[in-house]
Parts: structure tokens; sequence; C-alpha cells
């Protein structure tokens, strides 16, 4: 029994035998390489996406420090402008409507355009990663 057919000397058993440790090696280095790429590309893609949530972020505040100081100006310039007297007039005349009206209508503005600010560095942020994972797995 010590000379079964498939033990031979060249037989094809023993030389898939013989190999099969080099091609798990090569297949087990070729996996661990693969997974080093694809690691490197998640902390990429993370690093990336992480920086332009700053960014936008950033972004986002410095338009609603914009829009603060813009608003801040608007209610005193009326008041900076009259006199007590006049002021005193136009509240009578009834002409507070319309500033007010004018100050809705320039936070509605603003307000929108927050929005659209907030939705860009959104998928701006979300697109990259979206991307990333449907790489990954396929």
């Amino acid at each position: 029994m010590t000379n079964a057919p498939h033990a031979t000397a060249g037989s094809p058993w023993r030389d898939a035998t013989q190999a099969f440790p080099g091609n798990g090696s090569a297949q087990a280095k070729q996996a661990f390489e693969k997974m080093s790429a694809a690691t490197g590309e998640a902390a990429a893609l993370f690093k990336n996406s992480y920086s332009t949530a700053v960014k936008g972020a950033q972004d986002y505040n410095n338009k609603v420090l914009e829009f603060a100081q813009t608003n801040t100006e608007a209610a005193f310039a009326l008041p900076k402008k009259l006199t007590g007297r006049e002021i005193a007039l136009r509240i009578s005349w009834n002409c507070r409507p319309e500033h007010s009206r004018k100050q809705f209508e320039t936070l509605t503005e603003q307000t929108k355009e927050l929005a659209a600010l907030a939705q860009k560095v959104t998928l701006a942020t979300a697109e990259p990663l979206k991307t990333g994972v449907t790489k990954a797995f396929s």
C-alpha cells in the first residue's frame, strides 16, 4: 500500500498536492494585498469626506455670521437715520410694517440660501462615500 497509484513519483495527484502549499501562500498574499489596498482606499475616502464636511460647515457658519451682521445693520439702519421725532412720526404713519415686511423678505431669502448651502454640503460629503462603498462591494 505504500506504492499507491496516486502517490507515485510524477503522478498528477502528487504534483498537485506538492504545488498546493505554494498556491495557497500566493493566494493568501494576493488577498492580503487586496485587503491592504481596500483599507487604504477606505481611509482616503473617509479623510476626503471629513475634509469636505468640515469645509462645508465652515462655509455654512460664515454665511450665518454674514447674515447676522447684515440683519443687525438693517435693524439699526432706520433708527440711525431718523431723529426721535421722525421715528415717532413714522411709527404713527404706519411705515413700520413696510420695514418689517422688507426684513421678513430678506430673512426668507437668507433661509433659502442657507438651506441650499446645507444641501450642497450634504451631497458633496455623501456622494464620495456612496461611490466608495459601491466600489468596495462590487
